[in-house]
């Protein structure tokens, strides 16, 4: 079985113990996370697809830890007026495991 839920602003398709990278949500590493916004649960033939949610439906998680995403460097130069400007940025994430589907 498998869902389509929102989280972050993103959407993402998991199954069971699928691990996945998230935006950052609050909580220590080993607490339990519940996703209710479920846009799509199905296997196989059998499908239900939300309008925007499917009612009932809720996703349950693990979370595994917070970390990190790799450094994205923005460099910003001005030809010929000595002027630049270098910007780092990391995101916060959050990694998880998905422990249950249920579908309404």
């Amino acid at each position: 079985m498998y869902a389509v839920i929102k989280t972050g602003g993103k959407q993402y398709r998991v199954a069971e113990n699928d691990i996945l990278t998230i935006e950052r949500l609050t909580g220590e590493a080993g607490a339990k996370i519940e996703f209710g916004e479920v846009l799509m649960v199905g296997e196989g033939e059998n499908v239900k697809i939300g309008a925007p949610l499917v009612a009932g439906a809720k996703v349950t998680a693990e979370l595994v830890e917070q970390t990190r995403g790799p450094k994205v460097i923005t460099l910003k130069k001005r030809r010929r007026k000595n002027s630049r400007r270098k910007r780092g940025h990391r995101q916060d994430l959050s990694l998880v495991r998905i422990t249950g589907i249920i579908g309404a």
